[in-house]
C-alpha cells in the first residue's frame, strides 16, 4: 500500500512541513536542559499548541514532539524506560490534531540521534542503536504515526541503524542530516555521499535531505548538491530562519518570513519536494511560506550568486563536495510550475 505521505505528494507536487519544535516550546516557557518531550504528558495543551501552529499555519506535514525520546538522550533525565510511552503520546496527541484539520495532514515521528558516537569511532553498538531507533518507532506507530522521521543526523552509519529499526517496527520513514561542517555534516558526508548512501540502503527512505545546519542558503547549496545526483527519492528541505544571534540573553533567529518566503521558493526550484523550516521558525514563517509557494512561481533553478544575494552569504567557501569547487557544477534547467 502506497504511503499517505506520498500519495499527498503525488496530489499537490510540493508539500509545506512544519518549522522548529524547540524555539517554540522555549517561547511557551520550556527552560534550557529540560527534557522536551517530558511535556507530552506533563504540559499537553502546550503540545497541541505547537502541533495546531503548525497546522493552521497551511502545513502539509507536522512532526511530532518525540526527537530526544531515546532511551540515550532520556537517560539524561532518568527516564530512559519512557522512550516508548513519549513517543507513543506525542503521535496520539498528533493523530488528534490531525484527525480534526478538516484535511489531509500528514503526522510525522520525529526521531533525532541517539546522542553518541557509533563504533568503531565510539562506543555504541549497531545492534543497540538498531534497538533504540527500533523502540521509539514502535512508540511513533503505536501512536498514529503516519511515517517516522529521523533528523539531524551526522553520521551515515546512524542513518543506518535508524533505518533498520523503522523496518523492524514496520513503519516507512523520511531520513535527513545536517549538514553544517563547511557543507559537510559533522563526520564528514557531503551532499553526493548521502545521495549515493540513500540509493543503496536496503531500506530506502520515502524521501531524504537536509535539515538544521547553518542558515538557509547553506542548505540550498546542499539541496542543488542533492538534485545533481539524480536521484528518483523526493528531496526535502528544512532550514533555519536564519542565523542565530544571542540578544538579551535569548537565542534568536534574524529570519523574516519574507527571507523564509523567498527560501521556500527558492527550495522548489532547486529541486525540494517537501519544504519546512528548522530553528528560528515560527507559524509567522509558515504562513509566509504556504502563501509563497501557492502563489509565487520560479521557472529555473537559481544560481549560487542568487541564492546569497536574497538569503545571504554562504558560511564556507565550497560545500564540501570538491577541494576548489564554489559549488555543485550543474547546467541551468527550467522546471515546471509545481502544483
Amino acid at each position: 500500500m502506497t504511503n499517505i505521505l506520498i500519495q499527498l505528494l503525488e496530489e499537490k507536487g510540493v508539500l509545506l512541513a512544519d518549522g522548529a519544535t524547540g524555539t517554540n516550546l522555549f517561547n511557551m516557557g520550556l527552560m534550557s536542559g529540560d527534557a522536551p518531550e517530558m511535556w507530552n504528558t506533563d504540559e499537553p495543551a502546550k503540545i497541541r499548541k505547537l502541533y495546531s501552529g503548525a497546522v493552521d499555519a497551511g502545513s502539509d506535514i507536522f512532526l511530532t514532539n518525540s526527537f530526544g525520546a531515546n532511551a540515550s538522550r532520556l537517560r539524561l533525565h532518568g527516564a530512559e524506560k519512557r522512550a516508548h510511552e513519549l513517543s507513543r503520546v506525542s503521535a496520539e496527541i498528533a493523530r488528534d490534531i490531525a484527525d480534526q484539520a478538516g484535511r489531509k495532514i500528514i503526522v510525522a515521528g520525529s526521531v533525532g540521534p541517539t546522542g553518541e558516537i557509533m563504533q568503531p569511532v565510539g562506543e555504541l553498538t549497531h545492534a543497540l542503536a538498531v534497538e533504540m531507533f527500533h523502540e521509539t518507532a514502535d512508540g511513533l506507530k503505536a501512536g498514529g504515526a503516519d511515517v517516522a522521521w529521523v533528523e539531524t543526523i551526522s553520521a551515515p552509519e546512524e542513518y543506518r541503524a535508524a533505518a533498520e529499526g523503522f523496518a523492524l517496527a514496520g513503519i516507512d520513514f523520511v531520513g535527513t542530516m545536517s549538514f553544517d561542517t563547511a557543507g559537510r555534516t559533522m563526520m564528514g558526508m557531503t551532499s553526493a555521499d548521502m545521495v549515493k548512501m540513500v540509493d543503496e540502503i536496503a531500506n530506502t527512505p520515502l524521501a531524504f535531505g537536509a535539515n538544521c545546519g547553518t542558515g538557509s542558503s547553506d542548505l540550498l547549496r546542499t539541496v542543488l548538491g542533492f538534485a545533481s545526483q539524480g536521484s528518483n527519492v523526493p528531496i526535502v528541505a528544512k532550514g533555519n530562519a536564519g542565523i542565530p544571534k544571542y540578544v538579551e540573553g535569548h537565542i534568536h533567529y534574524d529570519g523574516t518570513p519574507e527571507l523564509m518566503a523567498d527560501y521556500a521558493v527558492m527550495a522548489r526550484a532547486c529541486g525540494a519536494k517537501i519544504i519546512g523550516g528548522c530553528c528560528g521558525t515560527l507559524p509567522n514563517h509558515l504562513r509566509a511560506m504556504r502563501e509563497a509557494l501557492d502563489t509565487r512561481t520560479m521557472a529555473e533553478a537559481p544560481s549560487l550568486e542568487e541564492i546569497a544575494a536574497k538569503l545571504g552569504a554562504f558560511s564556507s567557501a565550497t560545500d564540501g563536495t570538491g577541494d576548489n569547487e564554489p559549488g555543485p557544477r550543474r547546467t541551468r534547467r527550467s522546471r515546471q510550475k509545481d502544483l
